[in-house]
Order: C-alpha cells, then structure tokens, then sequence
C-alpha cells in the first residue's frame, strides 16, 4: 500500500472514531435530561395536586346577625345554606326593626352583623364608630299596599287609604318602612291617621293578616312572603321612595371570620338569587 492510500485510510478511521464518540455522548446528554425533566414533572404533578385538593374549613362558632325585620326570610334561608357549607358554624338572628336594632348595637349588644333597611338607620351605627369598614347596599326595596284577600273595602290606590272609617297600620315613623310611607304620604300630599303604629314591618304585615285593620303600608317582599294571607296593591308614589339595604360587620364581631363569609354570601350570586326571589331589587 502506498503512503497516500494509508493517510487517507488513517483519516477515515478518526472521522468514523470521532463519531461513535460524539454520538455515545449525545446520547449520555439526552438520557440525562430525560431523567432530570422526569425527576421535575414530579413535584410539579404533586403541587398540581396540592392545589386542587380543598382546604380545611377553619370557620366554626356563632354568627350573630342583626337584621331588619323584612329580611327575616331570605336571611333564615341563606344562614340554612351557611351552616351547611361550614359545618360547624351556626347563624343566630335578631330580626326587628332598624332604628332598635341600632340601638341596641350603640348599647353594646353583642353581634357580628347588620343588615339595616335603610341607611340613615345604619348611620346611628357608622357615626357610633361601631362598624368595621363601610357598609354596602346589598338589595333595595318598595313599598306596597297590603289588603285583606280580596279587597274587601276596594283600596285601589294610596289616596283610598284616607277613605272614612278604613282601618290603616303603619309602621313607626322611626321604622324605614315607616320613614319611607310617611314619604311617599307627603309625596302625594296626603294626610293619614292609621289606628296604630307598629314597631315593624312585620308587626304591620300582621295586623292585615288577622284582619285587625283594612290595609297597611309594608314592602312588597313582604306581602309576597305571606302568600295568599294578604293582597297587595301597587301604586306609583312607592318608585320614589325606594329604600336602600346595607349591610356591615361590626367592630368588635365576636366571630369575625365567620361573619365575614356569611356577609360574602349575601353579597354573592347566589345571594343575589334568593334575595331577587323573593321580591327584593338589584342595588
């Protein structure tokens, strides 16, 4: 062989040697770096995991919760949806009038929350510097005129209600059902002598529903929740004096945590639709 075949046959040899070498270390990097991506999938897949799964529900004890009186309804039934998303929590209610509901958290009765139905009754609150935080209006409401079933005495509008010898229960004129008649009376430059005050909407409500009088002035989410006991009545003046609901936490909240999450709930969509249901407007 001569010595120009053997340096070309010398050559290929390294080349082809060369080769091998580089293709065996190509294939040490990539086993390599399958085993790294491998070994990183895995806690990703873990954290992954971690996040999906529910925490604990940490929420527990009584949520106090004050509330206006027209409430009573749709708060009883989303306090049942509480306690059962937070097993462990219990909602306990004092439903009555505003203005005493007020006052009663002035004096230091103990409580996490407030639902007012109208927020010059939630001022006594705010300017007692009892709130925590600023309160948000969370539904509206609308008077209505509440009547025997089937209208005996044939109340068709608000100025009926001075008809001579019919028997008329207002709420207190402190009372936002009260406040908010008294409005829509002046409104209509009406004058009215109803045969009783009450303390409440409910109280109101009541009286028409034990026949005790012939109407009353109360919230139209009222005279649906009393199903056929009593009639209601429309009448244009009520558009003018819609109330505003706002709903706070109280400052020194027993429960603080929990009283928070029930407050998001009444704020929440589904809220929203039990409250809508039954009656009451979008703020």
């Amino acid at each position: 062989m001569n010595r120009s075949v053997h340096r070309r046959t010398r050559t290929l040899q390294l080349a082809v040697g060369g080769t091998a070498v580089l293709l065996a270390l190509s294939a040490c990097s990539s086993g390599d770096d399958s085993s790294d991506a491998s070994s990183s999938a895995s806690p990703s897949s873990a954290s992954s995991s971690d996040a999906s799964a529910s925490p604990a529900d940490d929420l527990k004890g009584t949520v106090t919760v004050f509330a206006a009186a027209s409430l009573k309804e749709t708060f009883t039934e989303l306090g049942k949806r509480f306690e059962a998303a937070h097993p462990g929590t219990k909602v306990a209610f004092n439903f009555g009038g505003s203005d005493a509901l007020a006052a009663s958290i002035t004096s230091g009765a103990p409580a996490d929350v407030f639902a007012a139905a109208s927020p010059k009754t939630m001022q006594i609150v705010t300017d007692a510097k009892d709130a925590s935080g600023e309160p948000q209006t969370f539904v509206r409401n609308q008077l209505e005129i509440a009547v025997v079933p089937g209208n005996p005495k044939k109340v068709d509008a608000l100025e009926d209600l001075t008809a001579s010898g019919l028997k008329v229960a207002l709420c207190a004129k402190e009372v936002p059902c009260g406040a908010a008649a008294q409005k829509a009376l002046d409104a209509a430059s009406l004058k009215l002598t109803p045969v009783s005050y009450e303390q409440d909407v409910k109280s109101a409500l009541t009286k028409v529903e034990l026949k005790e009088v012939d109407a009353s002035l109360v919230y139209k989410t009222d005279v649906q929740a009393a199903g056929g006991k009593v009639e209601g009545v429309e009448f244009p003046e009520s558009a003018k004096v819609v109330n505003d609901y706002p709903i706070v936490l109280l400052k020194d909240a027993p429960n603080a945590d929990a009283a928070k999450a029930f407050i998001a709930l009444v704020e929440s969509p589904e809220g929203g639709k039990v409250l809508s249901a039954a009656g009451f407007l979008n703020p």
